[in-house]
């Protein structure tokens, strides 16, 4: 079993500011618990950051750029994506056949848009995922609360059995990890 870490969208405009999903900055923290865990198994640590053509995800802007706090190292692995699938229009799914991964960790923004999104394609492609519960988050809308959202996906995600590997929700400080 190879297993790689997949942070999504942790950017600085979904971080800080207008757009900061709940508790980022402690959503950060587990986050650089969870790669440091990685990065010691020697699994790769794929660093995924969304773009758009206008607002504040314009490629190389600063809001773009990884939020402040996340721990980035010159091993780790970067995608560029437009949509809320990590794999829609990427190399993600190359980049984790040539590293031999058969299992992922998943965690970052927000939780009902990319998180969800990107999870759910892995169990269609046949990856198992670990989705760190306390370690994705998102904002409040006109229906729920962020904390209300995220525990939602959650228990949602773990619930899918129809692709056959399913999603397990952890808390970060319980993530396991092989490389």
């Amino acid at each position: 079993m190879t297993t790689a870490l997949l942070i999504i969208d942790v950017q600085q405009a979904l971080c800080y500011g207008d757009y900061a999903a709940f508790e980022s900055t402690q959503v950060i923290e587990r986050i650089n618990a969870v790669s440091s865990k990685a990065r010691q198994a020697g699994a790769p640590v794929v660093l995924i950051q969304h773009e758009e053509d206008e607002g504040p995800l314009v490629y190389g802007t600063d809001g773009w750029k990884l939020a402040a706090g996340l721990d980035v190292q010159p091993t780790d692995i970067f995608v560029r994506k437009k949509a809320t699938d990590s794999f829609h229009n990427t190399n993600l799914q190359d980049i984790l056949q040539a590293h031999g991964v058969t299992d992922l960790v998943i965690c970052g923004l927000q939780s009902e848009f990319c998180v969800d999104t990107t999870t759910r394609r892995a169990l269609a492609l046949g990856y198992p995922v670990t989705l760190v519960s306390d370690a994705h988050s998102t904002m409040d809308n006109s229906v729920l609360s962020a904390a209300q959202i995220t525990a939602h996906h959650n228990e949602t995600l773990s619930n899918i059995s129809s692709f056959g590997s399913r999603v397990v929700a952890v808390p970060s400080g319980d993530v396991k990890i092989e490389g």
